[in-house]
């Protein structure tokens, strides 16, 4: 995962973690958001229109062992499941491919996103802090439409759709390629609360609850992909396609484990929102690589904190 060559991009995302240091304070060894969050291992089996789609080996062997981070939106170690700010829910995906080789894919639990580049999404969090937020939404639609979009609390982590916002290109065995984006649906059914009822909850009920219902057995999610036709925005989070596109039903990934150790191995791992992977390949939306810098400097800083 090495740093983008460009580095005004990689001064933006300098520029993006020292906001959100502003923002939340500094929580050495977490992340600077989606600072929360519990991780799995389980395995995902592809279908046969995952191998008709692309040759990447995920796609193309019988199973393929995965770790999945669930989070809570927001740079506090500690912030209560309830508390409404802590959504959009996160999600990050690895799927092990050999040793020390890897393939991630990274979302949240809304279709929507604020700004198409990095540049404007640390403005968003500047106008955010400094009071200015109204003059920004009013300039950025698509912010005022990701401020508008309703972001429920779940019943569970396992109750929860996330979809990944990035267009890729997946490329087939014959060379046949094309655009399409992830989301990630829960065998068990979506399941949100209203407001009486999250008013009921503990601070850690998502978390608790997990735990205590992988326990219990396996959770499971369909992996989709939403398949763009000719002429489709393919670089821009912020233009969705129609819902009437093509959907494709790549497989199911089955979670059965907390990783050990968790707190120490959520401070250790890095995922990647670009799949440098054979048969996927990112598209030119400027956020990828913003998000990739920004993932590695945070994730090199968190590693340096020591142990608490």
């Amino acid at each position: 995962m090495p740093l983008p060559s460009d580095q005004k991009l990689i001064t933006h995302s300098e520029e993006m973690l020292a906001q959100f240091d502003a923002i939340y304070g500094l929580h050495p060894g977490f992340r600077p958001s989606h600072a929360r969050g519990i991780m799995l291992t389980g395995t995902f089996t592809p279908t046969a229109e995952a191998v008709a789609l692309s040759s990447a080996p995920h796609f193309n062997q019988a199973s393929t062992s995965v770790t999945v981070r669930f989070s809570s939106f927001g740079g506090l170690p500690l912030v209560s499941d309830t508390d409404p700010n802590a959504n959009p829910r996160g999600f990050a995906l690895r799927f092990h491919l050999g040793e020390h080789v890897h393939t991630d894919i990274v979302g949240h639990s809304t279709p929507a996103f604020p700004t198409r580049t990095g540049a404007d999404f640390l403005e968003f969090f500047r106008a955010s802090a400094g009071g200015t937020i109204e003059d920004f939404l009013r300039t950025h639609p698509a912010a005022l439409a990701f401020v508008q979009t309703a972001k429920p609390s779940p019943s569970s982590f396992a109750h929860e759709a996330y979809f990944a916002l990035h267009a890729f290109k997946f490329t087939n065995a014959e060379g046949v390629a094309r655009y399409g984006r992830y989301s990630f649906v829960p065998m068990a059914g979506v399941e949100h609360l209203d407001e009486a009822a999250l008013k009921s909850k503990s601070d850690s009920y998502l978390f608790d609850e997990l735990s205590s219902r992988v326990a219990q057995g396996p959770i499971a999610f369909h992996i989709f992909c939403q398949i763009a036709a000719d002429g489709d925005i393919v670089d821009d989070t912020t233009v969705h396609w129609p819902k009437d596109r093509a959907t494709i039903n790549l497989g199911k990934f089955t979670l059965d484990k907390l990783v050990p150790e968790n707190e120490s191995a959520q401070k250790k791992i890095f995922f990647d929102p670009i799949p440098r992977v054979e048969g996927i390949q990112e598209s030119d939306d400027p956020l990828l690589e913003f998000r990739a810098a920004l993932y590695l400097l945070s994730g090199r800083r968190r590693r340096a904190a020591p142990d608490s």
